[in-house]
């Protein structure tokens, strides 16, 4: 069961991931576009964001999130893929929201744009692939003191909180 699990956590990342990829340059076609070429370009960009790339992140998450229970993954280096891929998640969610505002009638989306947001998916991309292929041992004795107990947050934040 895990196997399967897991190939499909593998497969749908894959299409996850090529998706974001791809939706930048979608991104950058707008501009050059005049309205009715551009209404086709933004029906194929909205398909393949909602009927493609948001279940494969969908099915990503939840798989995922099944296997970090099933195999008891509560690691440091984990840890950290966790936050990588909150990471892209929010990468995800910039993308929808580029989807509704550059198909508008004055919406232009600027290339080099389209090269951060490729550049700034693939360093994510390899950051989840790095932790999950090196599984780096990661002490947390470099930190302070207050980030490696529970609550620790709060009781940093009320020692610099001024009192009234």
């Amino acid at each position: 069961m895990i196997a399967w699990l897991k190939s499909i956590h593998i497969l749908a990342l894959i299409v996850w991931c090529a998706g974001l990829l791809v939706l930048p340059g979608l991104f950058a076609q707008r501009s050059r576009l005049e309205a009715r070429p551009a209404v086709e370009l933004n029906r194929f960009t909205r398909t393949l964001f909602i009927a493609v790339t948001s279940p494969a992140a969908f099915i990503t998450v939840v798989a995922g999130t099944i296997l970090l229970f099933l195999r008891e993954a509560f690691t440091n280096w984990m840890m950290l893929k966790l936050l990588a891929v909150g990471l892209l998640v929010i990468l995800h969610m910039r993308a929808g929201y580029l989807i509704l505002n550059v198909f508008e009638p004055e919406g232009h989306y600027a290339p080099w744009r389209s090269w951060v947001m490729t550049v700034a998916t693939l360093a994510m991309i390899g950051v989840i692939l790095l932790l999950i292929l090196t599984k780096p041992p990661i002490e947390l004795a470099a930190l302070p003191q207050w980030m490696r107990e529970p609550g620790g947050l709060q009781s940093f934040v009320d020692t610099i909180r001024p009192t009234p």
